[in-house]
């Protein structure tokens, strides 16, 4: 990471720190009244994680900031992700940024026509999704692969809600060996049962509504993860949220959920076992 974005980081970070001692808040007193998770306040004040818009308003309405103090906090914000950085760091920093946009919301809602949601990837799966950053070193490679994993601990919390729809062809388009896909697709049904989970699948042999061009994020109803290449965006415009709550609805009632999404995703195992089989004979 560069030495001006690390500054900018440091400064956004002090700020909201002494804003929080002039409030008379403990870190998790903030975390509790803000709705994010008190190692997202931590890292923010120290300047190791870029809160998203809405996090950073979630933490500014918790700490009584009036109009002025907030436009100011949003300005240091702004600062940060002006600077655009290059190589593998900055690739990983955009993916994180996208991830905490996730992180700050309670209701998500994600399309997904090629890879697997952020939210449900394995630690191998996400190893291989940043290896496709270009000149991505190891030891990024593993601080954004843990990063991503610790994230996944939102969908156990109560409060929260997520709902996961995703083609068919998401389960079939696999890096690495069968044995990997084969943990994947085993947490994907553990993930499944879960109270505050809803995953369905749009079945091959149903039509979509829509030819997909890409994957999408709703984070609540007040901003939308756009995924494409090169890059990921985050997007705050109210035309943009309109269109992606129709297409979100229209993919979801092509889905299937339940018992006939979980009976899709043992067929899609039985067949990676039968390739398992055949590649070590």
């Amino acid at each position: 990471m560069g030495s001006e974005r690390r500054e900018r980081m440091r400064v956004l970070g002090a700020r909201l720190r002494a804003l929080r001692v002039d409030a008379g808040l403990t870190g998790a007193a903030l975390a509790q009244q803000a709705g994010v998770g008190q190692p997202t306040v931590s890292k923010v004040e120290n300047g190791r994680m870029v809160p998203s818009l809405d996090v950073l308003d979630r933490l500014s309405r918790a700490l009584g900031l009036d109009e002025s103090t907030t436009s100011e906090v949003r300005e240091l914000l702004a600062a940060v992700e002006a600077v655009i950085e290059t190589g593998s760091e900055g690739d990983v920093s955009a993916r994180l940024v996208v991830d905490e946009a996730v992180r700050g919301a309670r209701l998500v809602r994600s399309f997904q026509c090629v890879t697997l949601p952020a939210m449900l990837q394995s630690a191998e799966y996400a190893r291989h999704v940043f290896l496709t950053s270009p000149d991505l070193d190891t030891e990024a490679v593993g601080r954004a692969v843990a990063a991503r994993v610790e994230r996944q601990s939102l969908l156990y919390e109560p409060g929260r809600e997520s709902v996961f729809v995703l083609t068919e062809a998401v389960l079939r388009t696999w890096p690495g060996t069968p044995s990997l896909m084969l943990a994947q697709l085993d947490r994907l049904l553990a993930v499944e049962s879960l109270d505050t989970v809803r995953l369905g699948v749009i079945p091959w042999r149903r039509p979509v509504p829509v030819l997909p061009r890409h994957g999408f994020t709703l984070c609540d109803r007040r901003s939308v993860v756009v995924e494409a290449f090169p890059s990921e965006r985050v997007s705050v415009e109210a035309g943009d949220l309109a269109w992606y709550e129709e297409m979100f609805s229209r993919f979801e009632d092509a889905a299937v959920f339940g018992g006939e999404a979980r009976d899709l995703l043992m067929r899609v195992m039985g067949e990676f076992r039968g390739l398992e089989t055949a590649i070590t004979q």
